[in-house]
């Protein structure tokens, strides 16, 4: 839902709890558990990290009893109108060759 490549997860609890870990293997036992096992409930507070994207979220957990039927969890948020990096600023100066110092490329020839 979050088109997340590579997310850690944890819970904002001030220890650090991961859910999920980049690194695999390394939380592949809580798959199966539910968020409840962890002591998340109705205001609990979730980092989601990942780093391959420069991308963090920040999600508010809200127990709600009014989702459609076989519906298990709905995303509500705001979100950036344009996911990706910011456009780049245009440079006022003229740069050759990396450098700003003026100097102009040779235009001998040599044999």
């Amino acid at each position: 839902k979050f088109a997340m490549v590579a997310p850690d997860v944890q819970i904002e609890d001030g220890k650090g709890t991961i859910l999920i870990s980049s690194e695999e293997g390394e939380t592949e036992a809580n798959n199966h558990r539910k968020l409840s096992d962890f002591g998340i409930r109705n205001g609990t507070r979730l980092q989601a990290d990942d780093f391959l994207q420069d991308y963090t979220l920040l999600i508010n957990v809200l127990h709600s009893e009014d989702l459609e039927k076989d519906v298990e969890f709905e995303v509500v948020g705001d979100t950036p109108e344009k996911v990706g990096p910011k456009p780049s600023e245009p440079t006022s100066k003229n740069i050759t060759n990396g450098s700003d110092d003026g100097a102009q490329p040779s235009t001998s020839r040599g044999k």
